[in-house]
Parts: structure tokens; sequence; C-alpha cells
């Protein structure tokens, strides 16, 4: 009788004993087994303006989103054309490409003007990749060039902003023309674009 009950507490014992090894197996479970969430950050920058640059081939084009919807006025100084083509009123159709949904967008005119008209080749100063062939800046664009017709290759300070970062770029002229060039209103992909800056003669054919 008396081994007997001396083997009870001992048995007691060693399941307390197992129990506080459970607990504190369970309690030490390490934070890092719980699986950690991912955020994703949008890209911007130099990469989304490469995107709408392949829109248009990096060629002259414009996207529509980066181009203002309100052009503004022309240069000071800017002498309007005596007896253009196409007077102001006029509605023409649109042969360019300068921005998605212009080639064979229904157009008002709403200046016309006798000046150079220039294709540059510059890199933004907000950071984005170089543009092509932009299509189009005019003579009074051009800080300090005087009157003359710039030969092709020249190096110019670019005064407008048609196109975030252009303003107070280094340009190259790829190309010239004298031209008329015109000032436009008209609609593209259902935006109305006032003001647009600008199309040249042989990018504009008489409304249908």
């Amino acid at each position: 009788m008396t081994r007997t009950t001396m083997l009870i507490p001992a048995t007691l014992i060693a399941a307390t004993l197992a129990l506080s090894a459970c607990t504190d197996s369970t309690e030490d479970t390490p934070a890092a087994s719980i699986p950690a969430t991912t955020t994703s950050t949008p890209a911007t920058g130099s990469a989304a303006a490469t995107q709408n640059e392949d829109t248009h081939g990096g060629q002259g084009g414009h996207d529509g989103m980066d181009h203002p919807a309100d052009g503004g006025p022309v240069p000071e100084g800017m002498a309007q054309a005596t007896d253009p083509t196409y007077p102001v009123g006029t509605e023409v159709t649109l042969t360019a490409d300068h921005i998605e949904g212009m080639n064979g967008a229904t157009a008002t005119i709403v200046g016309a003007y006798d000046t150079y008209t220039y294709a540059i080749d510059y890199t933004p100063t907000d950071g984005n990749n170089p543009v092509l062939d932009h299509k189009w800046v005019v003579q009074e664009e051009l800080e300090g060039v005087g009157d003359d017709r710039l030969d092709d290759g020249t190096e110019v300070t670019v005064t407008a902003e048609h196109m975030p970062g252009m303003r107070g770029t280094t340009a190259t002229i790829a190309s010239s023309t004298d031209e008329t060039v015109y000032v436009v209103d008209f609609e593209a992909d259902g935006m109305t674009m006032t003001n647009h800056k600008w199309v040249v003669e042989s990018e504009i054919q008489p409304a249908s």
C-alpha cells in the first residue's frame, strides 16, 4: 500500500511538466511565419513617358493627354498671313498625326501666319526620353535667333511649352518650312482642342 501511494504524486508531477512544455512551445512560434503583404508601386517618370512616345513612334507625335487642351495665345510679334489659302473661320480636314485621332479630323482655322516653322529634336528638361522630329515650333518661339531662316542642324533654345519639359530646352533644327502656318480648333478622340499650335498648310485639306 505504501509503495502505490507514493507513485501517484510522481505521475501527477510528470503530467504537469508535459502540459507546461506544450504551452511554452505554442507561445514561442516565430512571428516571421506569418505571410508578408506586398504593395505594388505604379511606375512613373520616364517609363510612363516611353509608353506615350511609343504610341507615336517617338517621331513628331504628342500624346493627347500630354498636350494642353487650350494652346493659348500665339507669341507676340507674329505676322498674320495676308492672303492665306484657308482664312480664319474656314472648316478644313487635318492630315497631320501630331495627336492621336488628329488625322482626318475636321478643324476650324482660328489663325494663319507667315513665318518660318521648324521640326526639332530635343531632350525634355523634366527627364523624359528624347523627342525626335517634333512638329512644330515657329521662329518666334526660339530664343534670340533673329528673323532669318535657320539651317538644319542649328542648336536653339525653345521658349514654347507645347509639351511638358519643352520650355528652356536646347533643341536641334531637324527641318524647316516657309509654308503658311495655322492655329486650329478641332476634336480628337472625344477631346476638344482649342488654339492648337501648329499645323502647316501641307497638313490641311479642304473639308469634304
